[in-house]
Formats: structure tokens, C-alpha cells, sequence
């Protein structure tokens, strides 16, 4: 039996912010959907950094087409002027968004995906193809059907490694015992873990400044407790960022607290230091870049993230070589050339493979790119919903503004007087968050903050405002 494409639902692969956009647009457009979401709740990645406070106000991190949907429902949004966490975002809008009849009966949680195919096709196979359903395989064996994918998935469960050439440093494996991942709650849950602890932070980004704070603050309540932090860069400028002259007030204070800690002397730090061995002694961690070493008895990996295209490894994907991005996304999105506030608007035509139907979008889309801004996500998941609905004329009228300064270049600045754009956009522990002022909406999207991307996310100025939020994420 035939089985016809127009028939079957668009598989949405995760309910993130960006992954919960896209679905809002699929309900309006009345085009049949699926959410598969690895988590059991939604948005469970950013449930995990839900201590972070976004750099932005809530006017800024709530999409246009969710936002209409939740407004019919009766949803009184959150004052729009207050800088929410990460759980705040997951409790006080995804969830709710999550919640809605719209959407509720067609997410399904804890459903992990293990590939994405052609049914009865593998990579090599052309004829028929464009006719083949998707099929999707679920851990627990089950396959799904669709007409066409949307991969919100994130880089949240792929994080780069410690070792500065991109494999992992020697002896990395043996010490993941002693290594924490970007943004642990330091303040918070993980408070023992470091509490009178000497604690190595690796990297670069907003995702390390935030843990740097939080650690600093740390100090002066558990005696013991040091906080070392190294960079690959001869200079931190690139995290301090734009500091006093920042678009968002909060992000500008994160780089303005962070180097009056490393000027006290509270953080110590180390330049030019590159990580190539971790070995573990007397219980604790030793980290050298084969010249000097730190002896600690924590790490904190604060190195970003990367996207796993395995999932679909029988699909034709033109992937750039460098990026991991679509190869026409990738120029316009290279942190050589640009900051987050510098990528061109884009949507479905730069986001489309030789695989037609199969769209990543998100955090994922920008693949090793430190650029993302959650605004950006939010903006291809309305250019590929239309795309789905035949509607090419909005489908290419990408509308997108974007701010300049302070986040996500990955070129170094001269010096630490020097304003420039930092590592990544993320946001500030909340227990030291700073009163909403003028900005950009930013908060964690899809994945995380790396270093040098955050996963907070940007949008663009108040007197640009077009509704919809942005933010590296991630």
C-alpha cells in the first residue's frame, strides 16, 4: 500500500523554544505535526541552566505565532519589562505554550530519536525519493512516519571536549569524574560540589562568566574556596565584552563584574593556556598545556557546543566543512566575519538541504558557529512553516534586526579597554541579575552557551522591536 506524503503529519524533533515556535506555526497554518522531545518535560535542556538569568526582558523571549496562541487561550504574559531565568521561561511560557489543545496531543516526551531516513531508502538511493516518507526510529524501536522534519534538537547534549584541538584532551576520559559541563548551579543544587573547592573554569563565553561569578560570589561564603579560570586568548576583552556601553545592561555588567574579580585577584587568571592533558592525583585533577599545569579539584568545561548530524547520516545533507551549517548558511554566519548582531537575515532557502523536507533549524542550524540568537531560531521556524505551507511569498520575506553590540565575534580585540563583542551570548546568575533596562531580549535556546557560545539569546533594540526575541543559544 501506497502511502502519500500529504497524509502524514511534519515531524518537529524537540520542544524547546525554538522546537515549541515552530510547532505554534505549524497549529496556526493548520498543518498536521508530531513533537518528539527526548526530556520529559518541555524545554528540559533549559531546565537545566533554569538558575540563569536572560539578559533580556520577557518582551524580547516569547515568539510571535506562540505568543497569538496563548493569548487566545487567556495567558497573561509576564510583565514584559523583567528579566526572567531559564525556569521562569520553561515555567511561566513553554510549559503553558506546551499546554495549550493546539499543541498538547501531539508532544510526545521521553521519545528520544536514533536516525532519520528515507523509508525504504538509504543515502545512495534516488529514484522515488522525494515520494519516500520520512522515517524516524525511536530509541525504543518504534519508526515514525512524516512528510518532512524539523530538527529543533539543540547542541545541549553535545558538548566540546576540554582538549584545545578539538579532540579530547590526553587522559580527559579518566577525569570525567571531575568535570562539569557549562552553567552547572553553583550557587544552587551543585553548592557542595565546589563549596571550599579550587575550581578550574576552561573557556571564553558568557556560559564561563557566569560560572565565574557565581564562584566568586561563592568565596565569600565557604572558606577554601579559589577559582581559577583559563583562556587559549592572550586577553579576556572578548568575555568582558562591551561592558558600560552594552545594548543589554545586564550583559554589559556581566564583563564589568567579571574583570573587577580577575583585577582583585578573587578569579585568577591564565592566558594563553591550552588544555592537552588532565591527570588525575590524590584525588585530585592536574591540567596542563604541556609547559604549565593547574592542579584543582574541579573543572568546569565552559567550551561550547556541537551539533550531532549522526541522526541523520542517511539523509543528503551538504553540510559545510568548517561550520557543520548548511553550506550556504555558513558565510553568512562565520564568527571570523561576524558577531551575532551582524548575521544576515536568512530563512528556508539557506536552510535547505538536497534532502528536501528536512530542515535544521535552531541553535543546531548555526552547527559550530558561536552566532546564534534565540530571535534568529524563531525566524526560521516561521520561513520553513511557510515554506511547508506553500506560502514562498513569507516564506522568503525574512524579517530580522539584530543588535551589534557586545556578543558572539569570536575575533580577538587588542586590548581589555577595547569594546568588542563577546564570546556568546548568555546571561547572569540570578541571585546577581541587574533591573531590566534597554536591550535585547537573550536567553539559552536549543542547546547551551558555549564558550564561545552561550545559549541565551538576543533580540533586537526596543525602539527596532518587531515581537520577536533573539539570543546566542545555545
Amino acid at each position: 500500500m501506497s502511502i502519500r506524503l500529504e497524509d502524514l503529519p511534519v515531524a518537529v524533533i524537540g520542544a524547546g523554544p525554538v522546537g515549541l515556535a515552530a510547532a505554534a506555526h505549524l497549529a496556526e497554518r493548520g498543518i498536521p505535526f508530531t513533537v518528539l522531545e527526548a526530556g520529559g518535560t518541555p524545554a528540559a535542556a533549559v531546565r537545566q541552566w533554569g538558575h540563569v538569568r536572560l539578559f533580556s526582558p520577557w518582551r524580547f523571549n516569547v515568539d510571535a505565532a506562540a505568543r497569538r496562541l496563548l493569548a487566545e487561550a487567556g495567558w497573561v504574559e509576564p510583565d514584559p519589562d523583567v528579566l526572567p531565568t531559564g525556569g521562569q521561561l520553561a515555567d511561566d511560557y513553554l510549559q503553558p505554550l506546551a499546554d495549550l489543545p493546539a499543541l498538547k496531543p501531539h508532544v510526545r516526551y521521553d521519545t528520544r530519536v536514533l536516525a532519520i531516513t528515507r523509508l525504504g531508502l538509504d543515502r545512495l538511493r534516488t529514484a522515488g525519493r522525494d515520494a519516500a516518507p520520512f522515517l524516524i526510529r525511536l530509541a525504543d524501536g518504534e519508526d515514525v512516519l512524516a512528510r518532512a522534519v524539523i530538527d529543533a534538537s539543540g547542541t545541549w547534549g553535545t558538548p566540546n571536549v576540554l582538549g584545545a584541538a578539538g579532540i579530547p584532551a590526553h587522559g580527559e576520559s579518566a577525569a570525567a569524574g571531575f568535570v562539569e559541563h557549562a552553567l552547572p548551579d553553583v550557587l544552587g543544587a551543585d553548592r557542595d560540589r565546589f563549596a571550599g573547592k579550587r575550581t578550574l573554569v576552561v573557556g571564553a563565553g558568557h556560559s564561563a562568566a557566569n560560572t565565574l561569578l557565581s564562584l566568586a560570589e561563592l568565596t565569600g561564603k565557604a572558606p577554601g574556596t579559589g577559582v581559577v579560570w583559563a583562556i587559549r586568548s592572550a586577553s579576556p576583552a572578548r568575555t568582558y565584552g562591551g561592558q558600560a556601553a552594552d545594548a543589554l545592561p545586564a550583559r554589559g555588567a556581566l564583563g564589568s563584574r567579571l574583570r573587577e574579580h580577575v583585577r582583585s585577584g578573587t578569579i585568577t587568571l591564565v592566558t594563553n593556556f591550552s588544555v592537552r592533558s588532565v591527570t588525575v592525583t590524590d584525588g585530585r585533577v592536574v591540567v596542563s598545556d604541556g609547559s604549565d599545569s593547574i592542579t584543582v579539584d574541579r573543572i568546569v568545561s565552559a567550551t561550547g557546543f556541537r551539533p550531532d548530524h549522526g541522526v541523520a547520516s542517511e539523509l543528503r545533507l551538504d553540510l559545510d566543512p568548517i561550520m557543520g551549517s548548511t553550506r550556504a548558511l555558513a558565510p553568512l554566519i562565520d564568527p571570523n566575519q561576524h558577531s551575532c548582531g551582524t548575521v544576515p537575515p536568512h530563512g528556508v532557502d539557506e536552510l535547505t538541504h538536497p534532502e528536501p523536507g528536512y530542515y535544521a533549524i535552531g541553535v543546531k542550524s548555526y552547527g559550530r558557529a558561536p552566532t546564534f540568537l534565540l530571535a534568529t531560531g524563531y525566524e526560521q521556524a516561521r520561513s520553513v512553516v511557510a515554506a511547508l505551507a506553500g506560502d514562498w511569498d513569507a516564506a522568503r520575506d525574512v524579517q530580522l534586526d539584530l543588535p551589534e553590540t557586545g556578543v558572539c565575534n569570536s575575533n580577538p580585540v587588542p586590548d581589555t579597554d577595547t569594546i568588542d563583542a563577546g564570546g556568546g551570548c548568555c546571561g547572569t546568575p540570578a541571585a546577581e541579575a541587574v533591573p531590566a533596562g534597554r536591550g535585547l531580549a537573550t536567553g539559552i535556546a536549543g542547546g547551551l552557551l558555549s564558550a564561545p557560545l552561550a545559549l541565551l539569546p538576543v533580540a533586537s533594540s526596543p525602539d527596532k522591536a518587531d515581537g520577536k526575541d533573539g539570543g546566542c543559544c545555545g
